[in-house]
């Protein structure tokens, strides 16, 4: 009952004396606020690149083989980017060695892509787009979606046909207000028709995801993206789980090994990158923006016990012949101490539970006006209330020490 009692003590101080709780709340209640706002943000970014960035780039238990990685985050020292650029390019006949060494049930595909001109007879003027020639299952690996007309048939794949499929983006750019689907555009000046249009995939950090054009890798269009035109810039490899990763890369490892032939202790001339390694900075970057997240917010904090330390002192100040009544009908030290102790702990939990609500709303506000992702993370709540209650326990424990310590006689004579 005693718990209960002393929260609804401190319930009652708070309505009594507004004033004077608003500025003993306000500290805690700005760390707080803080606190969510900055995790918030920085667990959006991380949702963000994991899934709309390198989740778009990068599909799901797969992983790409190419000469050097093809996502560096981060600062990447000049003597690596030399080693990067000596390193032999991937040839089309790897391909077949590669994918004969997969385990059974692997997907794979193959890519070649860069930025080209593309035009159009029903547009103003050639457009930059990204160009890639693919070859194998690689708009099942990528989980993409054609929501007009259909994707390329194995025969065309293997023949070569000079068909495309296209993004919404080159739809709007080239054919304004039309039907592509059986419509021509022209790369390298020669004509392509257009027999697939995806689904949108939106945007990250400003790179469209739907000014694309792909087409079979056997078309005339991969001698354009290459100086070499035997050459592809990665085989895309997808298990059908995460468990069988590890083995198909060593699989992988071990084919373009011996045929660059490398001899044992020498390092890989070659990029085996999941969404994991391409991550890997970032996920370093995190722990650290979350660590400033909770120690910036730390100091309002610190004010803000301090401030409750203050104000439970002036509180036992004022009540020293209610702690000596209390005492003369038989209250313990221990039940003094406590009393104190959890109207402290009340008094910031107020504070946290603001603090929150507010944080919460700048998260969305910012996330509303800026394009900085705000994901509210369960945990951060979780923290920022166990926060509250613990800045009051500690910063009332000497405050209720004092009063625990009363002596009831001395007490009783206090006006």
């Amino acid at each position: 009952m005693l718990f209960f009692e002393s929260i609804r003590l401190a319930l009652n101080t708070i309505r009594a004396q507004k004033l004077k709780s608003f500025f003993t709340l306000l500290g805690v209640c700005i760390g707080v606020m803080f606190l969510i706002a900055v995790v918030s943000i920085v667990e959006g970014m991380g949702r963000y690149m994991e899934q709309d960035l390198i989740g778009k780039l990068i599909g799901v238990n797969s992983f790409e083989l190419r000469h050097r990685p093809n996502i560096n985050m981060g600062d990447v020292d000049p003597s690596v980017w030399e080693s990067y650029r000596r390193r032999p390019r991937l040839y089309h006949d790897d391909v077949t060695p590669v994918v004969e060494a997969l385990p059974e049930g692997t997907r794979w595909a193959i890519v070649s892509d860069n930025n080209l001109p593309v035009s159009s007879r029903y547009s103003g003027g050639p457009r930059n787009a990204q160009i890639s020639a693919i070859e194998g299952e690689f708009f099942a690996i990528r989980k993409f979606v054609v929501a007009e007309g259909r994707e390329f048939t194995p025969q065309e794949l293997a023949m070569g046909t000079p068909v495309v499929i296209v993004g919404p983006d080159i739809v709007k750019r080239l054919f304004p207000g039309l039907n592509a689907i059986g419509r021509e555009l022209r790369m390298g000046g020669l004509p392509y028709t257009v027999v697939g249009v995806l689904e949108t995939q939106g945007s990250a950090f400003g790179l469209s995801f739907d000014n694309q054009v792909f087409a079979p890798w056997q078309s005339p269009v991969h001698r354009l993206l290459n100086r070499v035109p035997s050459i592809i810039d990665a085989v895309i490899v997808q298990v059908p789980t995460a468990s069988q990763m590890t083995e198909a890369q060593e699989r992988v490892r071990q084919v373009m090994r011996t045929r660059h032939k490398l001899r044992p202790g020498q390092p890989d001339n070659f990029s085996l990158q999941t969404s994991e390694s391409a991550l890997a900075f970032w996920n370093k970057l995190k722990r650290y923006l979350v660590l400033a997240g909770i120690a910036l917010p730390a100091i309002g904090l610190v004010v803000g016990a301090i401030v409750i330390m203050n104000i439970m002192l002036v509180a036992v100040a004022e009540r020293t012949r209610e702690i000596g009544i209390r005492k003369a009908l038989g209250a313990r030290r221990v039940d003094i101490l406590s009393q104190f102790l959890i109207e402290a702990a009340t008094l910031s939990t107020v504070g946290a539970a603001v603090g929150i609500a507010l944080g919460v709303g700048l998260a969305k506000v910012i996330a509303a006006i800026s394009p900085l992702p705000a994901t509210v993370a369960p945990w951060s709540i979780v923290v920022g209330v166990a926060l509250g209650a613990g800045v009051g326990i500690i910063s009332g424990v000497y405050p209720a020490s004092r009063a625990s310590m009363l002596d009831p006689i001395a007490a009783l004579r206090q006006e």
